[in-house]
């Protein structure tokens, strides 16, 4: 059993998977988003399939004080959407936290200081963080 963990922003979708038994989830790409143009569904569709996904984790952007955003509304729409499409469970996840802690994480990596500062990893390990957030949630 697969699932796909994606940390949704507005210029970047971060994606990750998880291995086949749903243990270990791990970081797969970074799509872009385009001001103005719709969401990459086609890519989207593209994974979905290759790693035969059977559930969608979306990380859901609460406030500091747990209440919803106009993005968290967004967000919330988008899971909507994603259930109506692929006929799949969208389970949302609270993400507050993950850049910082993807942040934390990729500055502890050994990795040149211009590539610390791509957003697409950052995005790529909120996704991570957020997958593995729920598969550990999963195994109590």
């Amino acid at each position: 059993m697969r699932s796909l963990g994606i940390d949704l922003g507005e210029k970047r979708i971060g994606i990750s998977i998880s291995d086949p038994t749903g243990l270990i989830a791990q970081p797969l790409s970074t799509l872009q988003r385009r001001l103005g143009k719709r969401f990459p569904m086609s890519a989207l569709i593209s994974i979905i399939e290759k790693y035969e996904v059977e559930d969608i984790i979306l990380g859901l952007p609460l406030a500091l004080s747990g209440k919803d955003t106009p993005w968290t509304l967004t967000v919330r729409e988008f899971a909507v959407t994603l259930e109506d499409r692929f006929k799949l469970p969208v389970h949302l996840v609270d993400e507050r936290f993950t850049s910082s802690r993807a942040e934390r994480i990729i500055s502890t990596l050994g990795i040149t200081k211009k590539n610390r500062r791509d957003k697409k990893l950052v995005d790529k390990i909120s996704a991570v963080l957020i997958l593995q957030s729920w598969l550990d949630s999963q195994q109590t």
